[in-house]
């Protein structure tokens, strides 16, 4: 049981075999581990989290999981590995096997192998945070500030051709004077576990954002996002 705050928290990590971006992405490279190790290393060296366990299609997935670190119970069943599954299916089974077996959980904490560069110091972040929040609090999700994607500057296209902006009247405003928008970068999602079973999501009316950086945003989807990140990670070996 965490001894600072006597919450039991759950770190989820969801790495299924099949993808459609890039073919067995969870268990390419980066820095020498493959990527589904990324979070598992940042989740274990955390006194705050009580349990790792890797949610996987794959006995050579869950093979590796487990010479890393994260706990590996159960083979996830097929009609939760599909393209349409949705991540509260995999956290619900998840939490069902666990209740099945006598673990009772207050948090779950989702941390996804696409989003590499979230550190321990993140992830026990965000759990001080949502835990001194918890009276007003039920969930926190990590953000990133919208810059090239900011809605000021999206636009539609009209009659497959002419271009509107999606805001009216914005195009003299200057980059400074915009409002800032963010998006939800998939680095780390916590919530209570009686809220997400309830709310089906991590969103929600009492939801508290942490702002990340452009670096911790990168989500792997492509090719490019992972030769990027390679390239990041790269920089750091040299320095």
């Amino acid at each position: 049981m965490n001894k600072n705050f006597y919450k039991k928290i759950l770190a989820i990590i969801p790495a299924r075999a099949g993808s459609k971006g890039i073919k067995n992405k969870n268990l390419l490279l980066l820095g020498k581990i493959p990527l589904l190790c990324w979070p598992i290393n940042a989740a274990k060296k955390s006194k705050y989290i009580d349990k790792i366990i890797v949610s996987t299609d794959s006995r050579k997935i869950l093979k590796i999981a487990k010479k890393f670190g994260a706990k590996t119970p159960f083979l996830r069943p097929k009609k939760f590995s599909q393209d349409k599954s949705s991540s509260f299916q995999v956290i619900k089974h998840c939490l069902e096997f666990e209740k099945k077996n006598g673990n009772i959980y207050d948090y779950i904490f989702l941390l996804e192998p696409t989003s590499p560069f979230t550190t321990t110091s993140d992830i026990n972040l965000a759990i001080k945070v949502l835990l001194k929040n918890s009276l007003v609090a039920d969930s926190l999700v990590s953000i990133s500030e919208a810059v090239n994607t900011n809605v000021n500057y999206i636009y539609k296209i009209k009659k497959k051709k002419f271009v509107e902006p999606i805001i009216k009247n914005n195009h003299h405003i200057r980059r400074q004077d915009v409002k800032k928008n963010y998006f939800l970068d998939g680095s780390f999602y916590i919530a209570k576990v009686s809220f997400y079973l309830k709310n089906k999501s991590f969103i929600g009316k009492k939801t508290i954002g942490i702002i990340t950086n452009k670096v911790k945003s990168l989500e792997i989807d492509d090719k490019i996002d992972l030769n990027f990140a390679r390239l990041i990670v790269e920089k750091k070996l040299n320095k």
